[in-house]
């Protein structure tokens, strides 16, 4: 028996036999080329193809992990279409006449090791993100090299040198145990990724980890970070006490699933889960969600080549309101756009995405797939307590633009003889600074407020929220966006409607007694975290 120690950077314990990843790194031939363009064109191709199988996995991960945790993908996306690397890459092949494939990994030993050598320890993380991307990107162009993700034949504690966001993403979680990593650090996104994801992590074990062997019985414990190996027998059952323990407050967070939160004045406090697609509904219920805060309706549109029709968009709806038996369930209508792309519709290429065409603006500019969205969402109304969510409004103009939409829609129906429910409340989206200050007015055209802090957050404080390089300014407990939550809440208050906060700093638990005083009626967060939150307000709520 020994004991090895690293960083604990996911919490949980576990015993269980261990399974060694040897790392995928290795070097890449060396060739000389004289047809460089051809060099160049493989390249381009690669980026391509590897963009698309990064926004799949963008797209799995939602529903695994959430916005948030997700989002790491994006700026993969990103980083494999950044200029500063491309011209590395791009002069290598020209410059010194290399193969595309020696020409990425040459490139991306030498940014990797610029981020490894810097001060802060979130930017030294990101070289294992400079790896990832030249890793797939590498696997793009020869498809010898094997692949990100890798398989277990049975439930195991995984040991890799260091494992990527995208091989962590797509681990088979049924499967693993425990993660342990030689390198890496507690601000890695790997290890942010397996926290979400509910795995017990131990990270930079540094040289201990070279006593590890395939196959080895070990001990992890993911909150101290000891890594027992070949444990004996009292260990193993002290371990398993320990485990038991951990499983047991697990279980008793669980129990506050069904539980209704009411403050100490009496209002009741909605505690709803976010969605993206029909099937996410099962983990809303099992966490106990007070109903659907927000269903992220761009979804139906991303995961496919053509656009979804009216009926494939009203079974999905129909589905969802049915589950949930008479809880609200929020829809927001398409918020397609800066980082949810759907290539299909061609939209046109921006230097600022995020400020551009997208949501509400192309609903109000499309308005054939607007129709086609809202005649579906008006069927499946009658099945359940469906709400409408308009997103990115700047004006009460743009509310009621898309509110006589859904009067024409109505009218449509109605001439039709189509059912459809009679009183389905209109809300929007408080996520710019522009709607903060009109909530006075804006309040006059809706049913309630939905505040999204993710975008509120990334255009009050000027933070493009994908950015590593001013990350550590993207803050959403900034008194800046709380103020802006409090002018929101206040106004809502006042015109005598509910609001809401459906971004991600809705499951901070810094945050819980602040919602609680500015009187926010509802918060919604990735099913997941719906125990969790109750049990946060609940605590606050008795203080």
């Amino acid at each position: 028996m020994k004991k090895i120690h690293g960083i604990g950077a996911s919490g949980g314990i576990v015993v269980g036999c261990l399974a060694l990843h040897r790392s995928s790194k290795a070097k890449i031939e060396k060739r000389r080329v004289t047809d460089t363009k051809g060099e160049l064109a493989r390249l381009e191709a690669a980026q391509r193809e590897a963009v698309g199988t990064l926004n799949k996995i963008y797209l799995q991960s939602l529903k695994k992990v959430g916005e948030k945790d997700s989002m790491i993908f994006q700026i993969h996306m990103m980083m494999l279409q950044d200029k500063d690397f491309s011209e590395a890459v791009r002069e290598k092949i020209q410059k010194e006449q290399v193969n595309a494939e020696y020409a990425v990994w040459t490139a991306g030993n030498e940014f990797a090791d610029r981020f490894a050598q810097m001060d802060n320890e979130y930017m030294r993380s990101r070289a294992a993100d400079v790896t990832d991307i030249s890793q797939r990107l590498i696997q793009c162009l020869d498809k010898t090299t094997g692949s990100n993700a890798w398989l277990l034949d049975k439930p195991s504690i995984v040991a890799a040198d260091e494992l990527t966001p995208s091989e962590t993403m797509q681990l088979d979680k049924a499967k693993v145990l425990a993660i342990i990593t030689r390198g890496g650090s507690k601000t890695s996104h790997s290890a942010i990724l397996s926290r979400t994801m509910g795995i017990p992590s131990v990270v930079g074990l540094k040289e201990e980890f070279d006593f590890l062997k395939d196959g080895f019985c070990v001990a992890v414990d993911g909150s101290s970070g000891e890594v027992i190996i070949e444990p004996d027998e009292a260990t193993k059952a002290a371990c398993e006490k320990k485990r038991s323990e951990y499983l047991q407050k697990r279980r008793e967070l669980q129990k506050l699933a069904g539980a209704k939160i009411v403050s100490k004045s009496g209002r009741k406090i909605e505690i709803n889960a976010n969605i993206g697609h029909p099937e996410d509904v099962q983990g809303a219920l099992e966490n106990g969600a007070d109903g659907i805060g927000l269903f992220r309706s761009e979804f139906l549109y991303m995961e496919r080549n053509s656009l979804p029709t009216e009926d494939e968009q009203f079974q999905a709806y129909k589905a969802v309101l049915e589950k949930m038996q008479g809880r609200s369930v929020i829809v927001r209508t398409f918020d397609i756009g800066a980082d949810k792309q759907v290539p299909y519709l061609n939209l046109p290429k921006e230097a600022n995405p995020a400020l551009g065409y997208r949501a509400i603006r192309i609903c109000l500019d499309r308005t054939d797939l607007f129709y086609t969205q809202l005649r579906a969402l008006l069927r499946a109304s009658v099945y359940g307590k469906l709400k409408i969510m308009l997103p990115m409004i700047i004006s009460p103009s743009e509310v009621k633009a898309a509110k006589a939409a859904v009067e024409k829609v109505k009218a449509d129906l109605t001439a039709n003889k189509i059912a459809f429910a009679q009183n389905i409340k209109i809300g929007i989206m408080i996520e710019t600074p522009a709607a903060v200050m009109l909530t006075e007015e804006l309040a006059k055209e809706c049913d309630f407020f939905s505040i999204g802090t993710n975008d509120l957050t990334q255009y009050t404080l000027a933070v493009d929220r994908m950015n590593g390089n001013i990350s550590k300014l993207y803050d959403q407990r900034h008194p800046a966006v709380l103020k802006m939550i409090e002018i929101t809440a206040r106004n809502a208050h006042k015109a005598g409607i509910s609001v809401g906060i459906c971004g991600e700093s809705a499951a901070d638990p810094a945050l819980t007694e602040f919602y609680l005083k500015t009187g926010i009626d509802e918060l919604s967060v990735a099913p997941s975290s719906v125990p969790r939150l109750k049990e946060a307000i609940k605590e606050a709520v008795l203080k």
